[in-house]
């Protein structure tokens, strides 16, 4: 009777597996069918050059089903640092009747937001949507423009701060920004502020293209600040191995926005968590070409930030990091 018993349950157990089974390769199925687009679309790409954020944009779309080549024609058309290029190069994606534009510059959003009302446009690092003309509000963006605000302002002050609980002695700090990108105005705003509160001096130190790096650098040189804010916009991400590489031969207590910055050598970074932000990207890139509508789609800001302490390059400069600095760390490279 046991051996009966338990061949029935045998029996019973292969029958509810194979059933179990089947329901999960069935709902895989449909997964992959609801995934699956419809149709081939065709999205423009309109920045600075080719980089590590648009490549995470590409692969967190695979996720959603668009395989470049399969489904997917991706027309890339990059600025090379060149601003003025930008209008020209979003006429072109628009006369190749694209789907949908992604962005990673304000400059070039208004460009595309110029040169149509119609496509979408996704910008994936919008510093301030509604102060630049890309946005009636963050909640109602009420155009073809939406994307992901990043809090610029609050972070890069955030980050002066954090430069100045690791360095107490910092009293005089260099900013290295692109004046020619009108979004940056309110970052220098917010970093202003928060040096005058804490008895910093701040000397401006403004690029416009790419070849005004080399007599920025110099003149950085020249102030010999004991402090270096990277304000990072598409221009200087560009650019951000060879400014690391200038605050680590000059030895400048220097931070950024992105994490990058501090795995490239620099002393610390703090930011909106990239990786993160792309995958939310290709969320609206897969929204709107599912036809939502844009103007409807509220801007999303980041709620993951990261602090990276290189300590490596803190032995360097013979800089000791506050512990309860170090503790707060999202990551201490070593």
């Amino acid at each position: 009777m046991e051996e009966i018993h338990a061949a029935e349950v045998t029996r019973t157990s292969r029958r509810d597996l194979i059933a179990l089974l089947g329901g999960a390769v069935a709902a895989w199925l449909a997964v992959g069918v609801r995934a699956q687009p419809s149709k081939t679309f065709r999205l423009g790409i309109l920045v600075n050059t080719r980089n590590t954020a648009l490549d995470e944009l590409l692969e967190a779309l695979r996720d959603h089903g668009y395989v470049e080549g399969q489904n997917l024609i991706v027309e890339s058309r990059f600025s090379e640092g060149v601003g003025e290029r930008w209008p020209d190069l979003a006429a072109k994606l628009v006369a190749l009747k694209v789907d949908a534009i992604v962005d990673q510059t304000t400059p070039a959003a208004l460009a595309a937001k110029q040169a149509t009302s119609t496509i979408p446009i996704v910008i994936t690092s919008a510093i301030d949507p509604v102060g630049a003309g890309l946005a009636n509000s963050l909640a109602r963006p009420g155009g073809n423009v939406t994307g992901l605000a990043t809090l610029q302002p609050e972070i890069s002050a955030k980050a002066l701060s954090l430069l100045k609980e690791a360095v107490p002695t910092l009293s005089r700090v260099a900013v290295l920004w692109n004046a020619a990108n009108p979004a940056l105005t309110p970052i220098w705003g917010a970093v202003d502020a928060t040096a005058r509160s804490m008895g910093l001096v701040l000397l401006s130190q403004p690029v416009r293209e790419p070849q005004n790096f080399a007599a920025t650098f110099a003149a950085i040189v020249s102030e010999r600040p004991e402090g270096f804010l990277v304000l990072v916009d598409a221009l200087v991400a560009q650019y951000l191995r060879q400014i690391v590489e200038f605050a680590v031969r000059e030895r400048f207590a220097a931070v950024s926005t992105t994490r990058e910055f501090a795995a490239l050598g620099g002393l610390m970074s703090y930011g909106a968590n990239r990786t993160d932000a792309q995958r939310k990207a290709a969320d609206y890139v897969d929204r709107v070409l599912k036809g939502e509508n844009p103007a409807e789609l509220p801007f999303e800001q980041p709620t993951t930030f990261e602090l990276v302490i290189n300590l490596k390059a803190a032995k360097e400069l013979d800089v000791t990091v506050p512990q309860l600095l170090l503790a707060r760390a999202d990551e201490v490279i070593e």
